[in-house]
């Protein structure tokens, strides 16, 4: 199998073998509609493979029934039911399932499942309408079958719009048509949420099995209501949304750490591949490949990638030396940059009981290797240049400004920090491969990555961050 490789303008990363997911998607070997309990027609996800829009086509199925229930004068128009739908997905509203809007969360974990709440939401119901302006189901079933389907729906509290409630509830409808509608509604809002970790949320392939219990997608509540309380609670770690990642794509994993391997791909931090200066800091991101290829057995093990180091703060650190003096009001370097590297590789490490990942390169015919781990660790604590009024009132007298060589900071052992309280400059000529080596080498305490590196950008970034200690500005 090919090496995977993850592009990044004009770079790239490589590591482990590439895989093909895309036949195992939407083969099952039963049908959603079939036969179940007292000879009833019954809805259920049968086993398989999904991604959130093969879901979503098998949810058509309830709203064609429904439709097909409800009958005159409604005739097969879904928009008052899909409207309702798009109220409960959205995040404001009285309907609204989960109104982050109002609560605008400013941790950065809070912004950004928020961000992806809206995002995925609104996708959603694109398809949803979609879907069933083709009629597949109908075409499939004939409205016959449709209408026999029948099945309690347990669960409570999703509200309806006015209209939609005067649908349900109506001559043609009743306690038979508001369990399929509750159970719609409910299905999307619990596919909606198991999808909020993952940055490419809609290429994510997932298993689903049949449970007794569990209808569809709800074997997912118990840890959605885990991860949900943490996030509603500000109390978010990029940890939880691991776990929580884990849970959905039923990686069978107990333990968490910054990204793990399962049967269907690897789960990374969704920065891999993205410049550091925008790139997400707590998304993940779903790659086709298996990372770890263990010997004697051609199925993919779920594994989880671990720290280095648990507790960074407990790690190895070396000083970062005087560098080169310079000036806070101009930073300059004439450090050649022509060798700096085009190609990074993730390098596993599976002799311990703990499976580590590095980041490497070679430049000049060294290697440079950094914990993974701590490169995402470093991203999510890095800041960026802030402006703000008060500035001039926020400046900290440093006592010194160091220039330093991006070799230099990478051949010190442990993470590199300094006690001066001084300004210490890396240059990095703009290479992000090298860029992201430095967030994984580099104490996380007061780094702050530049996108410039003009004048405007220098005077916010000097009173970006902790606002006392040592500061590193990388560009």
């Amino acid at each position: 199998m090919p090496a995977y490789q993850l592009h990044l303008k004009d770079k790239r990363i490589e590591w482990g073998n590439a895989i093909d997911v895309e036949s195992l998607i939407g083969t099952y070997p039963q049908d959603s509609i079939r036969t179940g309990e007292n000879a009833a027609l019954d809805w259920k996800l049968p086993d398989g493979i999904y991604r959130a829009k093969e879901v979503v086509i098998e949810l058509d199925k309830l709203l064609e029934a429904i439709l097909v229930q409800l009958g005159e004068p409604i005739d097969g128009n879904p928009s008052v039911l899909l409207d309702s739908l798009q109220a409960n997905l959205a995040i404001s509203g009285d309907l609204s399932s989960l109104p982050l809007g109002p609560l605008a969360l400013k941790d950065k974990a809070g912004v950004e499942i928020t961000a992806q709440a809206a995002r995925i939401g609104e996708q959603l119901v694109l398809w949803a309408r979609e879907i069933n302006s083709e009629k597949r189901a109908l075409a499939q079933y004939g409205p016959e079958t449709l209408g026999e389907l029948e099945f309690r729906s347990h669960c409570y509290g999703h509200t309806l719009i006015p209209e939609a409630i005067a649908q349900v509830w109506g001559p043609a409808g009743g306690p038979k048509v508001m369990q399929l509608y509750n159970e719609y509604l409910h299905q999307f809002v619990l596919l909606r949420d198991a999808l909020l970790p993952f940055a490419n949320w809609e290429q994510v392939p997932f298993e689903v099995k049949e449970h007794t219990q569990f209808k569809g997608l709800r074997f997912l509540e118990p840890a959605r209501k885990i991860f949900l309380t943490q996030l509603l609670g500000k109390e978010l770690t990029h940890k939880a949304i691991v776990q929580y990642a884990q849970s959905v794509v039923s990686s069978g994993l107990t333990s968490a750490g910054y990204g793990f391997q399962y049967s269907l791909g690897t789960v990374l931090p969704a920065g891999l591949g993205e410049s550091a200066g925008t790139a997400a800091r707590y998304l993940l991101k779903w790659h086709p490949v298996q990372t770890i290829e263990i010997e004697d057995t051609q199925d993919i093990v779920a594994i989880s990638f671990e720290y280095e180091y648990d507790d960074y703060y407990a790690a190895p650190r070396d000083e970062a030396g005087a560098g080169i003096p310079g000036s806070k009001d101009h930073l300059h370097i004439s450090e050649d940059h022509s060798d700096l590297p085009s190609i990074a590789r993730l390098l596993p490490n599976t002799e311990s009981d703990r499976t580590t990942v590095r980041f490497s390169f070679e430049r000049e015919g060294n290697a440079s290797t950094v914990d993974l781990g701590q490169l995402f660790r470093g991203h999510r604590f890095s800041y960026r240049p802030e402006k703000n009024s008060h500035s001039k009132d926020a400046a900290v007298e440093r006592p010194s400004t160091s220039i330093h060589q991006v070799a230099d900071i990478l051949s010190h052992p442990g993470l590199v920090t300094n006690t001066d309280a001084g300004v210490h400059f890396i240059s990095t000529g703009g290479n992000e491969l090298v860029q992201w080596a430095l967030l994984g080498k580099l104490y996380p305490e007061n780094v702050v990555l530049l996108g410039k590196g003009d004048q405007e950008e220098l005077e916010a970034a000097l009173v970006s961050g902790k606002g006392y200690g040592t500061q590193f500005l990388v560009l």
